[in-house]
């Protein structure tokens, strides 16, 4: 079955920087775009970074310039290295994979499966 698997997650000073790996098996990788979503107790889930199964990237305007997604093929591995953090980053951070079909949807709801998150704290 489908896994993602996110890690690299944990305790940041502000201005520093984390870096979450997301492992994903029993999918065709390239054939899938891949994104991070966040979310912070009592605010729903909300797109942070995506990328596409040809490696066009895009941001929440709240990251952009922060943070930075990439992907490797050769290990089914989607990154997101989160440079200048702030407390308001805080949040449990997930991966998700949407199957490739008529273009980029940043949409929870357009995503086929997910992991289960890793905690980022932004201490001030």
């Amino acid at each position: 079955q489908v896994q993602l698997v996110e890690s690299g997650g944990g305790l940041g000073q502000a201005g520093g920087s984390l870096r979450l790996s997301c492992a994903a098996s029993g999918l065709t990788f390239s054939s899938y775009a891949m994104g991070w979503f966040r979310q912070a107790p009592g605010k729903e889930r909300e797109f942070v970074a995506g990328i596409s199964w040809s490696g066009g990237t895009y941001y929440a305007d709240s990251v952009k310039g922060r943070f930075t997604i990439s992907r490797d093929s050769a290990e089914n591995t989607v990154y997101l290295r989160m440079n200048s953090l702030q407390p308001e980053d805080t949040a449990v951070y997930h991966c998700a994979a949407q199957l490739y079909g008529s273009g980029w949807d940043s949409r929870t709801d357009a995503f086929n499966y997910w992991g289960q998150g890793t905690q980022v704290t932004v201490s001030s």
